[in-house]
């Protein structure tokens, strides 16, 4: 009777590890866009601190033009948004992980990143700006003017490229949000920052005057980054349906119509 006791409790353990590995394989085998269908959600990493393209509303809502991209898709599928706020050099382990499904953060499409996620098509491209505290602006007009100094760009971005490229004299100066990277300008820490034009202009219309654009122009073939929306490698079908949805925005108007709403609320929020 024990020894039929013991074996009915071992061929319990099995089945169950059988069935413990089918649903692991299951999971495995399972795309992107599969997981969206099931769960009904579509769930997009972003950075909330970089307006016009994701920022927080009065009401502590993610908003801005990216989440306008993020909702139409969302719809085009038929299921709900989800928006997980996360720190910017966090958002591409969590596509590779599954942890979310989709990354819209004003991600500039580069050959780098593409070796290990997929970029939907270019959904917007920008120039960039160098941002230093008012009265500098004439001073630091080359590299070699920033030379032995400190020049900061948000952990994880393309800036941080640009800086170590364009200005390789410089210290390259890195933390999570823009913001933050601000006050060290306006404080003296650092030299300036390099960023986005759009969002330069909103962090300088948000200084009070302490804050101002370098008279240095970057070249616009070193500098015009293209953005796309990040998928996790292989999933074919998801950025297809993706790139159908950058495709109806970019031509009926509404992607610039919800340009023009984030850009005015984040002058009405003073970002």
């Amino acid at each position: 009777m024990k020894r039929f006791s013991r074996f009915i409790v071992l061929f319990s353990m099995l089945i169950a590890a059988a069935g413990l590995a089918f649903a692991s394989g299951a999971g495995e085998s399972e795309s992107v866009l599969d997981r969206i269908n099931r769960t009904g959600k579509l769930v997009v990493g972003t950075e909330a601190q970089y307006a016009p393209y994701e920022f927080k509303d009065m009401d502590a809502n993610i908003v801005g033009c990216d989440m306008f991209l993020a909702q139409e898709i969302a719809d085009a599928l038929g299921v709900n948004l989800e928006i997980v706020d996360m720190a910017f050099d966090g958002i591409i382990p969590a596509i590779q992980a599954g942890q979310v499904d989709l990354g819209i953060a004003a991600f500039t499409n580069t050959p780098e990143r593409a070796e290990v996620i997929d970029f939907s098509d270019i959904y917007e491209e920008s120039l960039q700006y160098l941002v230093v505290a008012t009265g500098n602006e004439n001073v630091y007009t080359s590299p070699e003017s920033l030379a032995g100094l400190k020049v900061g760009a948000q952990r994880g971005t393309i800036q941080s490229q640009l800086i170590r490229k364009v200005f390789p004299d410089s210290e390259l100066f890195e933390l999570a949000k823009y913001p933050e990277l601000a006050i060290e300008v306006q404080n003296g820490n650092i030299a300036g920052l390099v960023v986005d034009a759009a969002v330069g202009d909103s962090i300088i219309a948000s200084s009070d005057g302490k804050l101002t654009i370098a008279n240095y122009t970057f070249d616009s073939e070193e500098a015009r980054f293209g953005k796309s929306i990040i998928i996790q490698k292989g999933n074919e079908d998801l950025k297809a349906e993706v790139n159908k949805v950058i495709a109806r925005v970019l031509s009926d108007g509404s992607y610039q119509k919800a340009w023009d709403e984030a850009v005015a609320l984040q002058k009405e929020l003073g970002l």
